[in-house]
């Protein structure tokens, strides 16, 4: 991806153009020296936790040649409260996904009488505690982008 700055206005290309200025044809193929001749350099995306930052405007960073983007931080809506509450119902529906994986195991052995492997029933009781850890944790956090970038993992 290049771009080009248009007095003040930079214009991202996601394919350099074929033709520009009084190249008809083969300005995309032109080398990566002979387009920041023209104008047009490389776009930089930077790593940044999506879950807590955003990308923000484009700008040239002549230290390094290349554009880039800012990273500022992601503002919610809901209060640290009701982000709470819903990451703490992502856990509880990611654990119900989990255990419904051997429902079936727990409800045929109940219908027939049967006794549950023990190693299900291990399985199943680390995931509620692992829900509960979580629950515990996300509680804990006071800050909206520590709740928001709080993994969930089971």
């Amino acid at each position: 991806m290049k771009a080009k700055d248009y007095n003040g206005t930079i214009k991202v290309y996601n394919r350099v153009p074929k033709s520009y200025g009084s190249i008809i044809g083969g300005f995309d193929l032109l080398s990566g020296s002979d387009l920041e001749g023209h104008g047009f350099y490389d776009v930089v995306t930077p790593t940044f936790d999506s879950r807590i930052k955003v990308l923000g405007s484009i700008y040239f960073d002549s230290d390094s040649s290349q554009f880039t983007y800012t990273v500022n931080n992601k503002t919610w809506t809901e209060t640290l409260s009701e982000l709470k509450t819903g990451r703490i119902e992502e856990a509880k529906r990611l654990a119900r996904q989990e255990l419904a994986i051997n429902d079936w195991i727990i409800v045929r052995d109940q219908e027939l009488g049967n006794t549950t492997d023990s190693a299900i029933l291990t399985s199943r009781a680390a995931i509620r505690t692992a829900c509960a850890n979580h629950e515990a944790a996300i509680n804990a956090k006071t800050t909206k982008p520590q709740v928001m970038s709080y993994d969930i993992t089971y």
